[in-house]
């Protein structure tokens, strides 16, 4: 791959990377309510499931996906429900005690549920793979070896976004002290949780 054809390809990942979406808004509101270390659990797990699926969408799923609109149906369905579940679960978390904030081990989810949730929101956006399909290729060279071409893509990608969580879940720490408000825990949750569901109404309008 050449040099050029990478910063190419940089420079599109850090504008797609940039723009939020489930997976940041999830490892953001992990990171305000229950720390950076709860939220560095939730990245992994989103940051698996988008390995999983870059490799999946270069395997031939998203053309098989494309080609059969029943499987493609199912895994948006599916992925729209999951966000708009997580999106009423968002809104009806109860409000937290001052004294209890990010310090309860009760509160505190454990860091297997935090990677669950995380690769859950990471794997239910199957807009994903249509778009790692038809991204990749305009980077991949014909006349050259694809399996180093694709593993500089993939780590790209990944070191990109995982960069971009670090940034967000740093910055939105800023915003925990106003969390031991009873009112703007409860605001918090409520517009992550329109914002939640608003990805999953969303991703069901969606139409490859």
């Amino acid at each position: 791959m050449k040099l050029e054809i990478w910063w190419l390809y940089l420079g599109a990942v850090v504008l797609i990377s940039a723009t939020p979406g489930p997976n940041v808004l999830y490892v953001t509101t992990r990171s305000i309510r229950f720390g950076f270390s709860a939220a560095m659990a939730g990245m992994t797990g989103c940051l698996s499931a988008l390995l999983i699926i870059l490799i999946a969408s270069v395997a031939g799923v998203s053309a098989f996906m494309l080609a059969v609109p029943t499987a493609f149906e199912i895994l948006k369905y599916a992925g729209a429900a999951y966000l708009i579940f997580l999106g009423i679960q968002t809104w009806r978390a109860p409000i937290v005690p001052p004294p209890q904030l990010a310090t309860s081990p009760r509160e505190t989810p454990s860091r297997v549920s935090l990677y669950r949730g995380g690769f859950l929101v990471g794997i239910s956006n199957p807009k994903l793979l249509v778009f790692a399909a038809a991204f990749f290729p305009q980077f991949i060279a014909p006349d050259a070896p694809w399996a180093p071409q694709f593993a500089i893509l993939v780590a790209s990608f990944l070191a990109v976004e995982a960069s971009f969580y670090v940034l967000y879940s740093l910055t939105s720490r800023r915003f925990a002290a106003h969390l031991t408000q009873a009112d703007w825990q409860r605001r918090f949750n409520r517009v992550s949780g329109v914002i939640f569901a608003g990805f999953g109404c969303a991703l069901l309008r969606y139409r490859p």
